[in-house]
């Protein structure tokens, strides 16, 4: 049977104390929902795995046979590493508060896997996907939703908490957010993303919502969810033809991109995304260079080669 990640990760069993653990990292280090979700598949993985053993009696011959089956059952590169760094996290925390003597996870590495590129719009999709007119109050909330992800590259998870009269400054043009680990950094927001979030601000008052402080508020007026946020944008691709599937994070990867195109400029670019290193901004320069090949391919003179001289 093909090795994967449990997916019923809520009733999965952790391994002892990884529900400490994991309580610890919300309450000290402030992990994002998303992250422990994702650490407690990682847990489980581990826990089934170990089949039974403690994990406190593994080795490192151990771990590096678990990475194996894992990469035999198909898991990619990725995210055998980000098992890895989850499992590294709770044996030092073991470590710490447990006694632990040794982390087996140490010095182990994930398999390779091809670099993988972000998908982003073009220009023209961008503006295909955000250009047409809304004709309903849902429409009008998907717009100053798409407008804003697409304006100021927020995460999915940034954009959902936004509350009304918090975070956005229509005098400053900016809006303020909470990304990983807590940090705070504010972004500015375009006159196209202000104006749909204008007319929502309208429309919202039409709804069932005057308790919920969410800015983004669903028919019955209630906050909207990521997996709401992600189907709305998904349709709205879809009805309008684009041939794609966009999901929010392309829209953030669309902006960083469009933006570095401009400007060129990777250090603003990595401030405005909230990237705490600059490697993971450095992704976006190798879009860009496929872009200026694009262009070079297509309109220099000499790109084209010519067929075998006569």
């Amino acid at each position: 049977m093909r090795e994967r990640l449990n997916e019923d990760a809520g009733a999965a069993a952790l391994p002892p104390a990884g529900e400490e653990w994991l309580a610890w990292l919300a309450t000290q280090r402030r992990a994002a929902p998303l992250t422990l979700q994702a650490y407690r598949k990682d847990l489980a993985a581990l826990q089934r795995l170990a089949d039974g053993r403690d994990v406190a009696v593994l080795t490192a011959h151990d771990i590096r046979r678990f990475i194996g089956r894992l990469h035999a059952g198909g898991l990619s590169g990725r995210s055998i590493a980000r098992c890895l760094s989850a499992w590294r996290g709770l044996y030092r925390w073991l470590i710490r508060h447990r006694g632990l003597r040794a982390n087996p996870v140490d010095g182990l590495r994930a398999p390779k896997s091809p670099a993988r590129l972000p998908r982003v719009l073009s220009p023209d999709q961008a503006q295909a996907l955000l250009d047409p007119a809304p004709d309903s109050v849902l429409e009008v909330r998907d717009l100053a939703m798409f407008e804003l992800f697409y304006s100021s590259g927020l995460r999915l998870a940034e954009l959902a908490a936004l509350d009304v009269g918090k975070g956005l400054d229509a005098a400053e043009g900016m809006v303020t957010v909470t990304g990983k680990r807590g940090r705070s950094r504010s972004v500015p927001v375009g006159e196209k993303a202000w104006a749909a979030l204008r007319a929502w601000s309208a429309a919202r008052a039409q709804l069932p919502c005057a308790a919920e402080p969410a800015l983004f508020v669903t028919r019955s007026g209630r906050r909207m969810s990521a997996s709401a946020i992600r189907s709305r944008l998904a349709l709205r691709a879809s009805s309008l033809g684009l041939g794609v599937h966009v999901h929010p994070h392309m829209l953030r990867h669309s902006f960083a991109s469009h933006l570095l195109q401009s400007s060129g400029d990777l250090r603003a670019v990595q401030e405005l995304l909230g990237h705490a290193s600059i490697r993971s901004t450095q992704v976006y320069t190798h879009l860009d260079f496929q872009h200026l090949a694009k262009v070079y391919d297509a309109a220099h003179p000499r790109a084209k080669k010519s067929g075998p001289a006569s």
